[in-house]
């Protein structure tokens, strides 16, 4: 009995293991993804729409493929999915114009498409790329036309020339504007370029004209007053009045007085005495006169600066002469201000900027863009692209290639039929650039570890040491495998390179009868060659058919 209680158990195990993988089947089986192309033979430059259709449940996540999912062929465009629904079923459709630029058979691989992220793949097609057809009996063949000399682009030199110059004419619109410019002159310049006389008049003329005495400020009124008299005194009477006491400068005033220097009457110098007097109680004693007595005063200043002016002898040609060179020295240290002013300007402007540069840039980079750095200079030229050898190597580069002349030894003439080889400086530069194909005449598969020995030599007889190599695959822009090696070493020959490290870069290609490398080195640590062999690994494309 109970025998028999456990296999009706086991029975009903089974019986929903079933039913349940039968229902995930089901589920599994409910979404379909198939694929087409409009044209498996096309030409160069020709588009085919690659159609991928889904038919799924209307709750489904379906992802398509996105990017360069399609290489060897170029997705030029995708088109938006078009959706069809029926009931609880929903059918999506999403077409892809793709090309090829290239003649050749090319295979675009399997298409992933996630239905609720379950991975459904599409078939594989094989697309023939046709060259277009050239009737030779109606179109005139020429020769080869030989090699011409290309004239340098002169595009970024005219373009650090502009730079240059819109930077003097700012510097220079400032020098002017700061320097060279015939500024108005203030009042004060004004009132300082005036004869002592003139200047002493009118000064006291605006004291009258001014709110000290009506604000109650009798100290800044006396000390402004006394001030203009001793300042006229010690310009044109030539005595020292600003730093002479009241009493030592009336004793002065007397001695002038009777030396028969000054012709000035006892009046005069005891009506000046009284105002000294008067102003010196109200600045030190904190006396407050009548405003009467303040504006008498200043009128008894007034009389006694044109009486000394009147009493005084006339200029002789010495004192015009030693007039005129105080105001050509005057004018000459205000030029000279200005002057130092406007270096002043111009030189903050540009330490403001250099600081500003180097703080959004870099130290580095501001000091190549002013004096120039070598491989700063080739990233910043007009590339060119390029194809190299038989079979072809395409890449574009800072500079164009130029072919050197290889002995090839007697053993290898045997094998070899054609060999090319471009370069652009040497392994012992800060930067270089070696491109190689061979071609042999038998159809032998290439020996790539054989070639990475031969890369890895060269550089040890040209005086590199402490290589550090490593291996990786590598894929040309149309998606044609090949095989990198890279790693760093460490130059140990004579030159501005010795002792320093050196990054470096291999890719070999190759088919039956050819093979094809790319060398690039340059200086650890160069962030410009850096980007110059990033950007050209991104171009290079081999031909790998015969």
């Amino acid at each position: 009995m109970k025998l028999a209680t456990t296999h009706i158990k086991f029975t009903s195990l089974l019986t929903c293991s079933f039913l349940l993988c039968t229902f995930i089947f089901a589920q599994a089986q409910s979404s379909t993804v198939s694929a087409a192309v409009d044209s498996t033979h096309i030409k160069i430059g020709e588009q085919i729409k690659y159609t991928i259709t889904v038919e799924t449940d209307s709750l489904n996540l379906v992802s398509f493929p996105e990017d360069q999912t399609f290489s060897p062929l170029e997705m030029v465009e995708a088109l938006k999915i078009d959706t069809t629904k029926k009931k609880d079923r929903v059918t999506l459709q999403r077409i892809y114009a793709l090309t090829q630029f290239d003649s050749g058979t090319y295979t675009i691989p399997p298409q992933r498409i996630a239905i609720d992220e379950k991975p459904f793949f599409t078939d594989s097609f094989r697309i023939k790329v046709a060259d277009v057809a050239v009737d030779t009996t109606k179109q005139k063949m020429y020769d080869i036309k030989p090699l011409v000399q290309v004239e340098k682009s002169y595009t970024n030199i005219l373009k650090y020339i502009i730079f240059a110059l819109a930077a003097l004419a700012i510097l220079g619109a400032l020098f002017y504007w700061f320097v060279l410019r015939k500024k108005p002159l203030t009042e004060e310049e004004k009132i300082a370029l005036l004869p002592p006389y003139d200047r002493a008049l009118k000064q006291l003329k605006e004291l009258e004209n001014s709110r000290y005495l009506i604000q109650d400020e009798y100290k800044k009124y006396y000390s402004e007053l006394t001030d203009i008299v001793r300042a006229y005194l010690e310009e044109d009477v030539h005595i020292s009045a600003m730093e002479s006491t009241t009493d030592q400068l009336i004793e002065r005033l007397e001695l002038l007085k009777d030396a028969g220097e000054l012709s000035l009457d006892d009046d005069t110098i005891t009506q000046f005495k009284k105002v000294l007097q008067t102003a010196d109680l109200v600045k030190f004693a904190k006396s407050k006169p009548d405003i009467s007595i303040a504006e008498s005063d200043r009128s008894a200043v007034e009389k006694i600066v044109v009486k000394t002016k009147e009493a005084l002898p006339e200029p002789t040609e010495d004192d015009l002469l030693e007039n005129e060179a105080y105001l050509e020295a005057y004018a000459a240290e205000k030029r000279k201000k200005r002057i130092y002013i406007g270096i002043g300007v111009i030189a903050g402007l540009l330490v403001l900027g250099a600081g500003i540069s180097v703080a959004y840039f870099g130290f580095k980079t501001v000091k190549d863009t002013l004096f120039g750095y070598p491989t700063k200079e080739l990233l910043e030229k007009e590339w060119v692209k390029s194809h190299y050898g038989v079979p072809a190597i395409e890449l574009e580069t800072p500079e164009v290639l130029i072919r050197k002349e290889i002995a090839i030894p007697e053993d290898a003439k045997e094998v070899i039929q054609t060999n090319g080889t471009f370069a652009y400086g040497n392994y012992l530069s800060l930067f270089s650039i070696t491109v190689n194909s061979t071609l042999y005449k038998e159809q032998i598969e290439p020996d790539m570890e054989a070639g990475v020995g031969a890369f890895l030599g060269s550089l040890e007889k040209n005086g590199i040491k402490n290589i550090l190599p490593k291996e990786d695959e590598f894929y040309t822009k149309s998606g044609k495998p090949g095989a990198k090696i890279y790693g760093t070493g460490q130059y140990t020959g004579e030159g501005p390179m010795n002792n320093k490290r050196f990054k470096f870069t291999g890719l070999l290609f190759g088919g039956k009868g050819f093979t094809q490398q790319v060398y690039i080195t340059w200086e650890e640590g160069d962030a410009y060659a850096e980007q110059i062999v990033e950007r050209i690994l991104a171009t290079v494309d081999v031909k790998t058919e015969m």
